[in-house]
């Protein structure tokens, strides 16, 4: 392991374990794991899933465009390395796509597609119940090595934890409430997304950092951000506006 990944290591668990202790916002945690783990671990693209109460899976958070796209795939198709990994709690490990054409016929078509060519996942887990999978996604033939499928792990753990407390671990109810919670913050999330781009003018990645940008600066949670400008009570120009240098305000 060289030096420079080993200070990425470090540098990706004090950052998400500053956030943990520091009054989190889940999905902006969320966020902010799967682009460490593309930095970390030897693949091009990261997504996370996460199941509500029925058992279906949906996406909380993607390292770009395409990984979004592909889970999205996944899920519509309902084949794919992360929902075998979340329906059976182990690890997928694909080093050739090419060689599951047959187990996931229209995944696999669509993600060499897309340009990748190996993927891999690990499950969110709490204690024995599944909440979840991380899906990593390489534009190389390989496998993971075992000290990668475990940072990868602990990644997908930290995941856990940001989404649910210790002291929820016991309440079903209020386990189920927290997971709800989550995945109507990323509803939101992506409706904002999709006002501010069309309000500037810019992609999805430009617009998140704009929201991001204004949530950090004014102490704000970023879901609360989001739930503000989809109520409108914040305008998606006001977003904007703080996100411009100063000397063109």
């Amino acid at each position: 392991m060289t030096d420079r990944r080993e200070q990425l290591i470090v540098q990706a668990f004090v950052e998400l374990a500053e956030g943990l202790a520091s009054g989190f916002d889940a999905i902006d945690l969320l966020d902010v794991l799967v682009h460490r783990a593309v930095a970390i671990l030897d693949v091009a693209s990261a997504g996370l899933l996460l199941a509500d109460q029925a058992g279906r899976l949906h996406v909380l958070a993607a390292s770009s465009q395409a990984a979004r796209e592909l889970e999205v795939f996944q899920l519509q198709r309902d084949e794919g390395p992360c929902r075998d990994c979340y329906h059976s709690g182990v690890k997928v490990d694909v080093p050739d796509l090419t060689d599951e054409v047959r187990t996931w016929p229209q995944f696999a078509t669509h993600a060499l597609e897309a340009g990748f060519r190996s993927v891999h996942a690990v499950p969110l887990r709490l204690r024995t119940r599944i909440l979840g999978a991380m899906g990593l996604f390489g534009t190389r033939v390989g496998a993971l090595g075992e000290s990668d499928h475990a940072l990868a792990q602990a990644l997908a753990d930290v995941a856990t934890v940001a989404l649910v407390q210790e002291r929820l671990a016991a309440d079903q109810g209020a386990l189920n409430s927290q997971l709800q919670t989550a995945l109507a913050s990323r509803i939101a999330l992506e409706q904002a997304k999709g006002a501010v781009a069309y309000a500037g003018r810019v992609d999805a990645a430009e617009a998140f950092e704009q929201l991001r940008r204004y949530a950090r600066d004014h102490n704000l949670r970023l879901s609360d951000v989001a739930t503000a400008v989809v109520s409108r009570q914040l305008a998606p120009l006001d977003v904007i506006a703080h996100a411009r240098p100063a000397a063109d305000r």
